[in-house]
């Protein structure tokens, strides 16, 4: 007999981002990848390749929570040339890191929302724009902080999942979960299980019963911890 699934929180499935570099020479890097930080003040331009006007529209306010604490201006139009350029085109949820935008080809994309649609919640749009720009920025998900500290139950993970909606491989679910970044490639706080960079975790997920919800705003770590890395002058 099949062992159950873990329940995810609200009995939503869990649809989550995914590290997915583009391009042969991408890495996959909440924590933040110090060699990955864009400069203090930086207006970073970003662009739609495609994508419904409703949808472009209605993400922006969320990308723009993150300039109300750091010293990052995030400026939307066409210009062709812009560090971030968004798709709605492809599967999953993502983004590369920080300056790795840079390494991206012109005309490819750098973020990605594959199910984000007119009539998503406005919860989801929160959840899931925030956490991408987050990325942007730099910052890697909070359960690979390198202050670790999750006891997962691995089996289990693994099992959900190689599954729908996700449909990961054993590797994915390895750089995406488990794998922790490395302290001296990194600053970070300790683990903030409020994070906006934060997966949920059903309590099945962890051998002691750990648990995360739903993380939908940014939490005062992740307002904190971006206020300090990118400083607003007084």
């Amino acid at each position: 007999m099949p062992t159950p699934q873990p329940t995810p929180p609200g009995g939503k499935p869990l649809r989550v981002c995914i590290d997915r570099p583009i391009g042969a020479d991408m890495p996959s890097y909440a924590a933040l990848v110090t060699a990955k930080k864009w400069p203090n003040g930086q207006v970073l331009r970003v662009c739609f390749l495609d994508g419904e006007p409703t949808v472009q529209a209605r993400l922006q306010p969320y990308a723009q929570e993150w300039s109300k604490y750091a010293d990052i201006t995030f400026d939307f139009g066409n210009d062709p040339g812009a560090e971030i350029r968004i798709s709605f085109r492809y599967q999953g949820s993502w983004s590369t890191i920080g300056t790795d935008a840079l390494d991206v080809p012109d005309g490819q994309p750098t973020m990605n929302y594959g199910w984000l649609t007119p009539d998503t919640e406005d919860e989801e749009y929160s959840r899931v724009v925030v956490h991408e720009f987050g990325h942007a920025l730099g910052l890697i998900h909070e359960h690979q902080n390198p202050a670790g500290g999750i006891h997962w139950n691995k089996p289990v993970v693994y099992r959900y999942y190689e599954g729908p909606p996700n449909n990961w491989t054993r590797a994915d679910v390895d750089n995406n979960l488990f794998a922790t970044y490395d302290k001296d490639q990194t600053q970070y706080t300790e683990v903030d299980g409020q994070s906006i960079m934060m997966y949920p975790i059903p309590a099945g997920f962890t051998t002691d019963g750990f648990e995360v919800g739903w993380n939908r705003v940014l939490s005062p770590t992740d307002i904190a911890f971006i206020r300090q890395m990118y400083p607003k002058e007084a």
